[in-house]
Formats: structure tokens, sequence, C-alpha cells
């Protein structure tokens, strides 16, 4: 109980602490933003070519920054622009002329402008008033009787006990109202300078369009892989056994006269064939797009891949009905990879799957109680379900620190296309 009612102080104290770092931060956003323009003003006599690059990256810098911090603090993230062209080998004229044509470096600029007075007087705010107020709290106890009738602290004339025990309540009124009014300070700051901030439309749109060409390419790679895997299937395992079908029933045939014993052999084998060919085949299709997937939806096919795992794996479904075909697929091979890397990487025992929609997103978690520490660049089993959930727009967002628990986060963009068919 002691703990839940210190958090309230505790967070405004934060918040606080971070309204002083963004303001002096607004200083020095202030001072690099004049020596930016400095730089602009000194390039007809050359100087201005040699500084502008230099001024520019530390401007940068501190944009930089000023995203990176407001994505922490406020739990949204702001789209940074294109890098700076920085390459040392050209000479400082054509660096400055890279600069120039730099969209992402206008901005920069005019952000370095407006957050002084955007965001430096709105994180001030709460300052002042914890300031001020600590002011009549840790002095004017104590000089009111020095400074005789004429001190007045705010609208309150102090000059007897009485009128110094107001100012020592408003103080402490304005200090309580600083740590208030401080976490709503942090986040409008954030608002006021996420326009500038953020690439510009243009730029997004660009990006996005980047990223789905690769996505689509990357998509009709695996899919490629994928038909030659299917075609590698068919030929070394079902299509071989229906060739061997074939030549043993002609065997079969023209032994059926002459030899009806060795006739009747041939054509148990055969029996035998076709069935090794027909698990060949189900094994196949269940690769391509599980039966109980199909038949079931995601929900009940997870809990089929649960199992099958050696793991304790426990499933917990929220699911409103059936999602497109492609989807559901892509959800059920994206944890059936999670569980195999859990399997064989990270040494756990219970792992728990969770699958829910909400807004329209089809999240899947996978929560493992191994030794964590997994990474991405380590392995191509975390590349392989990124990339196959980039072709549907999804995301994949990993924690797995050292000692574990490792978390793996996936989600779809999609609509619930049926009724609830599955026991979900």
């Amino acid at each position: 109980m002691f703990d839940k009612s210190r958090a309230p102080v505790s967070r405004a104290c934060v918040a606080l602490g971070r309204c002083q770092v963004a303001s002096l931060h607004a200083l020095a956003v202030s001072a690099t933003g004049s020596l930016v323009v400095l730089a602009l003003l000194l390039l007809p006599v050359g100087v201005g070519f040699w500084l502008l690059p230099r001024a520019a990256r530390w401007l940068r810098a501190l944009s930089d920054r000023s995203r990176a911090r407001a994505a922490r603090w406020t739990g949204t993230p702001v789209s940074s622009p294109e890098p700076l062209h920085g390459d040392r080998h050209r000479n400082a004229r054509a660096r400055s002329t890279a600069v120039l044509g730099d969209e992402g470096f206008w901005r920069d600029l005019t952000w370095a402008w407006l957050e002084p007075v955007a965001g430096g007087l709105v994180v001030a705010a709460p300052l002042a008033l914890v300031e001020y107020g600590a002011f009549g709290v840790l002095v004017q106890p104590f000089v009111w009787r020095l400074l005789g009738d004429g001190n007045w602290y705010a609208f309150v004339p102090v000059h007897s006990t009485p009128t110094m025990l107001a100012a020592l309540a408003l103080g402490l009124a304005l200090m309580g109202a600083g740590l208030v009014i401080a976490p709503a300070t942090l986040r409008l700051h954030a608002r006021l300078g996420r326009p500038l901030l953020s690439a510009s439309r243009g730029a997004r749109l660009a990006r996005r369009v980047e990223h789905l060409a690769d996505t689509r390419a990357r998509a009709l790679d695996t899919l490629a892989a994928e038909l030659r895997r299917i075609e590698r299937d068919l030929h070394d395992g079902a299509q071989a056994r229906l060739v061997a079908l074939g030549m043993t029933v002609d065997r079969a045939t023209r032994l059926l006269e002459t030899d009806p014993r060795a006739s009747r052999e041939l054509l148990l084998d055969v029996r035998t064939t076709s069935e090794q060919a027909l698990a060949d085949l189900r094994s196949l299709v269940h690769g391509i797009h599980p039966p109980v997937l199909a038949d079931r939806g995601l929900g009940d096919a997870v809990r089929a891949l649960a199992l099958d795992s050696f793991l304790d794996v426990h499933v917990e479904a929220r699911l409103p009905g059936r999602f497109p075909a492609p989807v559901e697929s892509a959800a059920y091979f994206a944890v059936s990879e999670a569980l195999a890397n859990a399997a064989k990487h990270s040494a756990a025992r219970e792992v728990r799957v969770g699958l829910s929609y909400e807004a329209g997103l089809l999240r899947a978690t996978v929560t493992d109680d191994g030794r964590g520490g997994a990474d991405p660049s380590r392995g191509t089993g975390l590349s392989g379900v990124r990339e196959r959930l980039d072709a549907f727009d999804g995301t994949l967002a990993l924690h797995s620190p050292e000692g574990g628990p490792t978390t793996l986060t996936m989600e779809i963009p999609c609509v619930s296309s049926s009724p609830k068919t599955s026991s979900c």
C-alpha cells in the first residue's frame, strides 16, 4: 500500500526532472540552430562550406536525441528523416550542397528555431511553479522579518506570522501544481515537436513504397522457394512411389496367369506403396496448409501444435471467428516457428501462447521461461518469421533479456471474415 501511494509522486518527480532535461536541451538546440544560421550566412565567403556540414550533423544529433526521448517518454514513436549525406571523401562545397538539398535538414532547422519557444517555454512552466513555490516554502518563513513591510510573495503581503503562513501554504500549492502538470506538460511538449521532428509525408510515403516493394520481392522469393520445395518433395517422394507402383502393377499383370502367387505378392506391395505415397501427399499438404487449420481455425490448429510439442505449452485463444486463409496460415506457421525456436534454443520447460484480436489486429504472443538472450541477427528463424509477417504488413517485437523470459509478439492487420467456428 505504501509503494502504491508513493508511485504517483515518484512519476511526477521523474516527469519534473525530464522537464528540466528538456529545458536545458532546448538551450542547446537554440545555440546549434544559431550556429547553422551563421554557417548559412557565411556561405558567400566560403567559410560556411566548411562549417555547414558539421553544424548540420550536430543539429541532427540533437533532433535524433529528441525523437528517441519523445518515443521513450510518451510511448509514441517518431519517424526519423533519411540520414544526412555525410560522405567525407567529397569536398566541403559538395557536402554543403547535399545538406542544402536535404528536406530533413530544413525541417530540423525550423524545429531548432521553434523548439525554444514552443517547447522550452512549455516545459519551463512546471519548473517555474516548483521553484517559485520552493522560494515561498524555504525562504519566506526565515526572511520575512528582515525584509519588513515591503515584502510580497505573489499576491500575498508578508508582514506577519499569519501572512507568512499564507505564503507558505501558497508555496506548497504552487509546488504541488508544478508536480501535477509535469507529466501532461511532457506529453504536450512531444505533441508540439512531433510535426517537425517526424519525417515529411512525402518521405514517409516513399519509405512505405520502398518497404512494400522490398516485402513483395521477398514474398515472391519465398513463394518461388516454396514451389521448388513442393516440386522437389513430389519428385523425390510421392512421384517416385507412384512410378514404382505403376511398374509393379505392370509386372503383376504379366504374372497374373503364369504365377498367381507372385502376382498376389506384387499386388500387396502395390497396396503398401500406395499407402506410403498417400502418406507422403498428406505430409506435403500438411506443410502447405494443415487440415486442422482449414477445418477448425487458428485456435484449434495452434492447440494441435501445442499437443505435438514436447514442451509444456498452454494456449489461450480469444478470437471472434475465422480470418482470411492466408492470414491464418501466416499466423499458424509463425507460432510454429516460435515454438520450434523455443524448443531448440531457449532451454525452456513451459511456453504460453496467446491469441487475440482487437482493433483490426490479430496478435499472437509466445512467452517461454527459458534463458533469454534471443537475437534475430544470430539465426534465420526469427528472420523467417519477420519475412512471413512482412508479406501482410505485420510486425514482430522481441523482448528477451538475459536470463529470460522471452516474449515474441506478432501482429497482423486483418478483418475477421466469418462467424466463429472453432472452439477457441
